[in-house]
């Protein structure tokens, strides 16, 4: 069966074919064609999902080289929720792209279907080596779609994002390089396997590359003090590549639960829990940071960037827990913070056109045109964002509370989501009374024009995701705890392994 590869090879090829001159002299087919994929993108997500949770993890050598030689594609429960969020915040946020980003350059569509690529291809890979590669097509792709359109302000502070991952990828060579001295093979269910028999000689190298590995995932999923980068890089791009890249931090968490929790969990002999104490204190510390920076936003782009940070610091805290609820309440709180940070930025988009000069900041400015539409979509996503009944924040928060009081890290985790969920409601409070009430003066004659129905809608969709996510929350909470089960017992590698090395 193909299904696992289509994640990858779908936007490959759609990619490809917008490039030949007849499409890309045409904007619209363009859009077509990106739209059309995307759609058959949630499709086979949501197929490899419900295949995942009713039977046995799907595989996929391709050219039938199997592992730990060839390249293969693993698709269990944790990469399906991941594939499925990911396709449903690039359908939203490309739609949204629709109405204005895409007529700044040439290439914006194949950028965003590249990205998509190593996106998936991250998610779905069973070897570390791969991983690197998938790695290297997102971050090439978001290098370029950071700029697109130009300015002094993105390009500043593109320097500054590519910088910081040039080093983390030359770390990450680096970390394999030990790795594969190490175990003698990069597949990641190999090195689960072989990690309680590890050679003695092997033990200091085998820690040293996943500690370098913690770094690189640290810089990915912006950890202190390696998030510096994140407020400026996301609040001066496009809107549209600020809300697809939601998900850009969440890859680092999932290679964090997918390496760290399976070859280095609590049954990995010498290796086990490696670096759980720091990451513990970096993750709440990585709260407490985007707290403060929470507090001193003057811009709603630069508030949505913190409250990013700190939904990363809360996922790392279910890391450093490492127990299957903790994993199962971060799959859970990363479907939410993903959809709602995504869902944030396309809202500040609307603001932006509406609100003339003043833009997103937190100053006295004109009436919105659509002040009821667009103060119902804020109002929404904040009451999640923040952690509210019956919100799904809520339901997340609780989730993770509740692993933290099973774990004993109540005492530091129960402080660290309460103080970060105060600070969310102080501050999405101020702003949401300085961007609505504070008005004065007529409407932008303008913005009725610059807001299109498209922005609307996929605004709207992706807010209305919480919605869909307190209904489905029972199954959903069932299908993480199952996800994680299969994380920490092994199953996925008694499927690839037969149960041998």
């Amino acid at each position: 069966m193909h299904l696992p590869a289509l994640p990858v090879l779908l936007p490959f090829f759609a990619a490809v074919l917008i490039l030949f001159p007849w499409f890309n002299k045409r904007l619209m087919w363009q859009r077509v064609v990106t739209q059309l994929a995307f759609v058959m993108l949630v499709g086979i997500s949501c197929v490899i999902l419900f295949k995942t949770l009713t039977g046995a993890p799907l595989a996929y050598a391709l050219g039938d080289w199997e592992a730990p030689f060839g390249i293969y594609l693993l698709a269990d429960p944790l990469a399906a929720f991941m594939l499925v969020v990911t396709s449903v915040l690039a359908l939203c946020t490309h739609l949204y792209a629709c109405g204005s980003d895409d007529k700044t350059g040439r290439f914006f569509h194949p950028l965003f279907l590249f990205q998509l690529m190593g996106l998936n291809g991250a998610f779905l890979t069973a070897d570390a080596f791969n991983l690197f590669v998938f790695f290297e097509i997102l971050l090439i792709a978001s290098y370029s779609l950071l700029i697109h359109g130009g300015g002094r302000e993105r390009t500043r502070a593109a320097q500054h994002y590519v910088l910081y991952n040039l080093i983390g990828s030359a770390f990450f060579l680096i970390a394999l390089a030990l790795l594969y001295r190490a175990f003698g093979t990069l597949s990641i269910p190999h090195m689960a396997l072989l990690a309680p028999q590890l050679a003695e000689e092997s033990i200091p190298l085998a820690q040293s590359g996943g500690l370098l590995l913690m770094v690189v995932f640290g810089v990915k999923a912006a950890l202190l003090p390696l998030h510096f980068w994140l407020p400026r890089t996301y609040s001066t791009t496009s809107i549209s590549v600020a809300a697809l890249f939601a998900v850009m931090t969440k890859v680092g968490v999932y290679s964090l639960w997918r390496i760290h929790t399976v070859v280095y969990g609590h049954e990995s002999g010498e290796l086990s829990d490696l670096g759980v104490e720091p990451l513990a204190w970096l993750s709440g510390l990585t709260v407490v940071a985007g707290s403060i920076g929470a507090l001193a936003s003057q811009t709603l782009r630069w508030l949505i960037a913190n409250l990013i940070i700190i939904s990363v610091g809360t996922l790392l805290m279910t890391v450093a827990m490492g127990t299957t609820e903790s994993v199962a309440a971060g799959m859970y709180y990363t479907l939410h913070s993903t959809l709602m940070s995504g869902a944030f930025f396309l809202i500040a988009g609307l603001l932006l056109m509406q609100r003339g000069q003043a833009e997103d900041r937190f100053v006295r400015s004109r009436p919105l045109v659509y002040p009821v539409f667009t103060g119902v979509l804020f109002a929404v996503a904040a009451m999640a964002m923040i952690g509210l009944p019956p919100f799904s924040g809520f339901l997340g928060k609780v989730f993770i509370l509740q692993a933290a009081v099973a774990s004993g890290d109540a005492m530091w985790v129960w402080p660290l989501i309460l103080l970060s969920g105060l600070v969310a409601l102080i501050s999405l409070s101020r702003a949401g009374t300085t961007l609505f009430w504070r008005t004065q003066g007529s409407v932008v004659p303008e913005a009725k024009e610059k807001v299109l129905i498209t922005h609307r809608i996929s605004a709207g969709v992706l807010v209305t995701t919480t919605v869909l996510l307190v209904v489905l929350a029972g199954p959903l909470t069932e299908w993480s705890v199952q996800a994680a089960e299969e994380l920490h017992t092994g199953v996925t590698l008694q499927f690839l392994n037969g149960g041998q090395p």
